[in-house]
């Protein structure tokens, strides 16, 4: 049995413990320094701001970025992450709004050409060429326009939403669903011709690629990592070609989504994955000519002699055309949420979730111009016209063009 004396005093020994343990910290942590107490007390700060959006630094401009117009398109796709955009041909741009029809815009002045009312979710697209313009929504329709007049055409439906430009060309409209199905419709009648499915993955971005069209071929980037050709004529698969290897130990890992349209140059094919990786593709017999560590999730802007893309991470890389070896790279984009890139004469061009526009000189990377195109988040790729003329659009719908010198 223990005396009340001697529990007295082994409270006093536990007690007698506490200073010379507060001494001992004291010690420890004036041993270790500043950077210790930093550590313990201010890394959530650092941590926050390694996460945050590079903040835009000064830089003594290259080029000259003129505004030529600005206009609306509607009330545009805002949180949907439809990367909605314009189409350019023969002269006019061409907008859709989730909310407000379709528009035909004069390129050199912005005019008003027509509108076409509609009470539908306008998501996808618009496509243009061949004298049609074509759309899709979120509810599965495809609409088919007159380009000069924007009277319509025809109406389909399709199996899911709708959120990529359908592709016209060779008398045929496609539409890429965002369930990976492919559907061809007669550009005359709007009678479905065929169509083809590509098994999704369990988890994949937000997102479809556009179709792109060759001479007899349809090129589909699929949310697995790979290209695949089809037949135009008839559906049929013609070869498959890897972009990016789904691997990694979660479905979170294995993402390697080719979300921006194949760009065809000559025979050649360039496409991107989400994964990190770039890939030049034999168009004709699938043959992968070279592949690139650096990519994105969007698509590839081709330049004369090299090509530029932005990674999810919001670091842009300039590609050696023939080799895919890097040129460049600029970070100061970082964490921005960057478009694809674009190339405009010796520019590659990004826009970012603050509704930037940069250009970056093709030759180095270094930054040349910055301008802020109406102060909402750009999501969808700049359009670049064949004299040069840059006309992008933001989630509200507003659109901007400009030249630069």
């Amino acid at each position: 049995m223990t005396s009340p004396a001697s529990g007295r005093r082994a409270d006093r020994t536990r007690t007698s413990h506490f200073p010379r343990f507060a001494l001992l910290l004291a010690a420890v942590m004036a041993m270790a320094g500043c950077s210790t107490i930093k550590g313990w007390f201010g890394g959530d700060d650092e941590k926050k701001k390694a996460s945050e959006p590079a903040e835009l630094t000064e830089f003594t401009a290259t080029a000259s970025v003129s505004r030529l117009w600005s206009a609306k398109a509607g009330k545009g796709e805002r949180r949907i992450a439809a990367r909605q955009g314009p189409a350019i041909a023969d002269g006019r741009v061409y907008a859709a709004a989730v909310e407000g029809g379709v528009r035909a815009f004069d390129l050199q002045s912005g005019a008003v050409a027509w509108h076409y009312a509609s009470e539908l979710p306008l998501s996808g697209g618009p496509g243009a060429g061949d004298g049609l313009v074509a759309v899709g929504s979120l509810e599965g329709d495809v609409i088919a326009l007159d380009a000069a007049s924007g009277a319509e055409k025809w109406k389909a439906k399709v199996g899911n939403e709708v959120i990529a430009a359908p592709a016209i060309g060779q008398g045929m409209v496609v539409v890429h669903s965002n369930d990976g199905r492919v559907t061809a419709f007669d550009a005359a009648t709007g009678e479905q011709r065929w169509f083809w499915t590509h098994e999704q993955p369990t988890l994949t971005v937000r997102g479809i690629a556009s179709v792109t069209l060759g001479p007899g071929y349809v090129f589909v980037g699929n949310d697995d990592g790979t290209v695949t050709a089809l037949s135009l004529a008839d559906g049929r698969p013609l070869w498959d070609a890897q972009v990016a290897a789904p691997d990694g130990r979660t479905e979170l890992d294995r993402m390697a989504d080719v979300d921006g349209g194949p760009i065809l140059d000559g025979a050649v094919l360039y496409a991107t994955s989400y994964k990190g990786k770039t890939v030049a593709i034999e168009g004709p017999s699938g043959r992968v000519l070279w592949s690139s560590d650096s990519g994105g999730p969007g698509r590839v802007g081709v330049g004369s002699d090299r090509l530029a893309v932005s990674d999810r991470n919001g670091v842009v890389w300039g590609l050696d055309k023939t080799t895919g070896g890097g040129m460049w790279q600029q970070g100061a984009l970082a964490r921005r949420n960057l478009t694809s890139a674009t190339v405009q004469g010796n520019y590659a061009v990004v826009g970012d979730y603050d509704g930037y526009l940069h250009w970056l000189r093709l030759e180095d990377g270094a930054l040349a111009a910055r301008i802020r195109a109406g102060g909402e988040t750009l999501r969808s790729t700049p359009e670049v016209s064949p004299d040069g003329v840059l006309v992008v659009q933001d989630v509200e719908g507003e659109l901007s063009a400009y030249r630069v010198q």
